[in-house]
């Protein structure tokens, strides 16, 4: 096998690839789940901030 055909087979592997993860990534079905994870750290930090003033106070 010559390495030219290894590199073009690796280059269109490496494509189909990332076309099926960014349409994965943009698909309607994953939404909520990445808006889920996006508030995730936002949601920790309230948490943390409450949990924070209770030793404060208490």
């Amino acid at each position: 096998m010559d390495y030219n055909l290894v590199h073009s087979i690796w280059t269109v592997l490496v494509l189909i690839a990332f076309i099926v993860i960014v349409s994965w990534a943009w698909s309607g079905k994953r939404k909520q789940s990445f808006d889920e994870a996006a508030r995730t750290p936002l949601d920790d930090d309230d948490s943390v901030v409450s949990q924070q003033e209770g030793k404060r106070h208490g």
